[in-house]
C-alpha cells in the first residue's frame, strides 16, 4: 500500500519538486501552499502522513500541528525546516509531531520518516478501533 502524503510549505516550487520526487518513490502526493488550505485537506481526505513546514505566513507549523493533533490525534507529522533550532525540536515533540527534519532533506531519510509515520498511524487507528468494539461489547446485554 502505497503512503499518502500531505506536503506543506510556503514555497510552490519547492513544494511541486518534492512532490514530483516522492511520486517518483510511489507515494500519493497532495500539496498545500498554506497551513490553511492544508487543514481544508485534512477535514476532507485521510493522510498517512503530514509533511509541514515550520515558518510560514498567517499561521506557522507549531500552530498548525497544534490544530492538526486536536482535530486528528492519530495523524503523524513531521516538521521541515531550513531554520531549525533545537528549542523549536523539542516544542514541536512536545506538541505532538513524530519527527523533525532539516532541509534540505535528504528523501531516502524522509522516506522512511514516512514509512515509519504510515505503521505508528495504522497502530493507533488499529487501537482505536478495537477500543469501540470492545466497548459495544461492553454496552450489550446479550
Amino acid at each position: 500500500m502505497s503512503e499518502k502524503v500531505l506536503l506543506v510549505d510556503d514555497e510552490r516550487d519547492f513544494v511541486e519538486t518534492l512532490a514530483e520526487r516522492m511520486e517518483a518513490r510511489g507515494m500519493e502526493v497532495s500539496t498545500a501552499t498554506s497551513a490553511k488550505e492544508a487543514l481544508k485537506k485534512v477535514d476532507e481526505e485521510s493522510f498517512d502522513a503530514v509533511i509541514l513546514d515550520l515558518m510560514m505566513p498567517e499561521m506557522d507549523g507549531l500552530e498548525a500541528l497544534t490544530v492538526f493533533k486536536k482535530k486528528k490525534p492519530e495523524l503523524q507529522i513531521i516538521l521541515l525546516t531550513g531554520q531549525a533550532t533545537v528549542q523549536k525540536g523539542v516544542e514541536a515533540m512536545k506538541l505532538g509531531a513524530m519527527d523533525f527534519v532539516e532541509k534540505p532533506a535528504d528523501l531516502k531519510v524522509l522516506t522512511e520518516k514516512i514509512k515509519e509515520a504510515q505503521a505508528q498511524k495504522m497502530l493507533l487507528v488499529e487501537e482505536r478501533n478495537k477500543e469501540k468494539i470492545e466497548s459495544i461489547i461492553r454496552g450489550k446485554s446479550w
